[in-house]
């Protein structure tokens, strides 16, 4: 298939790339910049100019290809509200263009929103529209696409990781070094899921070759690690010390980040492994926390 990757130069999307190039798949890569022309030339990818707040920019890549994987958001914390509205604007682009085919997109998610009301891991089965995190706009979005008879199907990432970043836990490091220490609330048994890049490249080409329209797939292979752990093993890479919190603490050392301070995001994906035979081989999360290195993380 000529496949459209969204997200192509980004930390999953070029992951993404070589597996999809070993499958024996053409990849159209979106970029906005010439450096990043230049890159997916490199890497065998052909290149689409657009932009993500440009929506038929993307549209007209999706139009082009046998099939969609948008793995691109944009990660500016600080307008996260805004950039799920803009997400939600993609993603109706690009199903448009894609209305009355059997072309499939791969739209992604975040595990969180399959967390049951009840508690617990979160899983495939569980779509809760009313979902708290701004980022069931993507999802919402999906579903309206579904209605009209496109064939979607969702990943659902938890905190995505090798030895240069991962997920949430990259830019909760730079808010340590702002504070001073490693903090972790209480006993520090909140727990994130965690899956290395690898696998969740992996798991993307299954959804693709494999997937079932309509389907959400969890990208978990670590149902949870514990936050004490998590910022132990930075305390142990960066040098920070490394200290329990209370909750009139945590604005103080999380900063945007304090409303997923106490917030379990733990996620199964005992069902997304049995579909599409998903055998995830790459390193657990506080392996690749103790390898990397943080003066360079400091420099980036």
């Amino acid at each position: 298939m000529r496949v459209f990757l969204t997200g192509a130069t980004g930390f999953i999307g070029s992951h993404v790339i070589p597996e999809l190039l070993a499958q024996g798949h053409e990849v159209l890569g979106l970029t906005r910049s010439d450096a990043g022309a230049h890159r997916l030339e490199a890497a065998g990818v052909d290149v689409h100019r657009g932009d993500l707040d440009k929506p038929e920019t993307l549209a007209i890549g999706a139009a082009a290809a046998d099939a969609v994987i948008h793995c691109a958001f944009d990660h500016n914390f600080e307008t996260f509200f805004a950039n799920t509205k803009k997400d939600e604007r993609n993603i109706a682009a690009m199903g448009e263009a894609l209305a009355g085919t059997h072309k499939p997109i791969l739209i992604t998610s975040g595990v969180g929103i399959g967390t049951p009301l009840n508690g617990g891991p979160a899983t495939e089965d569980v779509l809760n529209p009313r979902h708290a995190n701004p980022r069931i706009a993507t999802e919402l979005a999906g579903a309206a696409l579904i209605a009209k008879r496109v064939d979607v199907r969702t990943i659902r990432l938890p905190q995505v990781h090798d030895t240069t970043k991962a997920g949430l836990i990259t830019p909760l490091i730079a808010e340590a070094r702002r504070a001073g220490a490693m903090a972790y609330v209480r006993e520090g048994t909140t727990r994130w899921a965690a899956a290395h890049v690898s696998d969740v490249a992996k798991l993307y080409v299954l959804a693709l070759e494999k997937g079932e329209p309509g389907a959400r797939y969890n990208a978990s292979v670590e149902e949870g690690v514990t936050a004490r752990a998590i910022a132990e093993a930075i305390g142990r890479g960066s040098g920070l010390p490394v200290r329990s919190v209370g909750d009139d603490e945590v604005e103080h050392y999380f900063g945007w980040m304090a409303p997923f301070a106490a917030l379990d995001m733990i996620a199964s994906s005992g069902w997304t492994r049995a579909r599409l035979g998903w055998e995830p081989t790459g390193a657990d999360l506080l392996t690749d926390l103790a390898a990397m290195d943080f003066s360079a993380l400091a420099d980036a």
